[in-house]
């Protein structure tokens, strides 16, 4: 699966690319070592394709690479944080 992100100024997003639909994990810096997952956004038709697991799964490789910490304020992320223990070295 092809995850790409897309920063803007004060965040930015995680696009997975599937199929030709695109799936989205958005995010705002709170600091230069904390970012907040706010929302998770896969189409119908990429439902039950893994995409939004992908997705989060990206988001805790970058925060452990970047050194950061993720505050989950995202249902479907937040859920997932609870699903994988092992995460909770980023997850604030």
């Amino acid at each position: 699966m092809d995850i790409r992100e897309e920063k803007s100024g004060s965040g930015g997003r995680y696009v997975a690319t599937v199929e030709g639909h695109e799936a989205e994990m958005t995010y705002s810096r709170a600091s230069p070592r904390l970012i907040i997952i706010d929302h998770t956004g896969v189409p119908d038709a990429l439902r039950g394709k893994g995409a939004g697991q992908a997705l989060a799964a990206h988001a805790v490789e970058e925060a452990r690479a970047g050194g950061w910490k993720i505050i989950p304020l995202c249902p479907f992320f937040k859920a997932q944080t609870l699903r994988h223990p092992e995460w909770a070295d980023v997850i604030k």
